[in-house]
Order: structure tokens, then C-alpha cells, then sequence
């Protein structure tokens, strides 16, 4: 999966928890539970989605350091060796 692959699978997979996103609006910079108004359950929901759909498993101690679309998707990329 490269990084646009993997870009795409977060921010469907976090359409899934606030299916009214507008996707183009996202800035991938800013924290996503703040643009997308998640709270803390939404968003222990929205990065059990993410597992399930890429396998990348995120342990509470990184988590909290995840909080925009870029960080996620370096993340991912890292753990995925994309």
C-alpha cells in the first residue's frame, strides 16, 4: 500500500465512525478529533476500524501521538514498510 493508498484507507475508514466528513475539507496537518469533532470512544472506535482494515496495530502509548491525518500516515507507512 503506498502512502495515497494508505492516506485514502484512514480517511474512509474514519467515514465509517463520522460518516458526515467532508474529506476534501481534512487538513492533514490539524488534529482530525478536532476537525471532526470525535470524541474519546469515536476515536478508540476510528483506530479499531483502522486495524482491522490495514493490520497495523496502534498500542495506547502511540496513539495519543497520532493525532493528524500525516502523523497516521507515516505511522502506518512505517509499520507497513510503505
Amino acid at each position: 500500500m503506498n502512502r495515497d493508498e494508505l492516506k485514502q484507507a484512514i480517511v474512509q475508514t474514519l467515514a465509517t465512525i463520522a460518516p458526515e466528513i467532508d474529506a476534501e475539507a481534512l487538513k492533514a496537518d490539524k488534529p482530525l478529533r478536532d476537525q471532526v469533532d470525535l470524541d474519546s470512544a469515536d476515536w478508540l472506535n476510528f483506530l479499531v476500524a483502522l486495524h482491522a482494515r490495514t493490520g497495523v496495530d496502534i498500542p495506547d502509548a502511540d496513539a495519543a501521538k497520532l493525532a493528524t491525518l500525516d502523523k497516521l500516515v507515516d505511522y502506518c507507512g512505517r509499520k507497513l514498510g510503505a
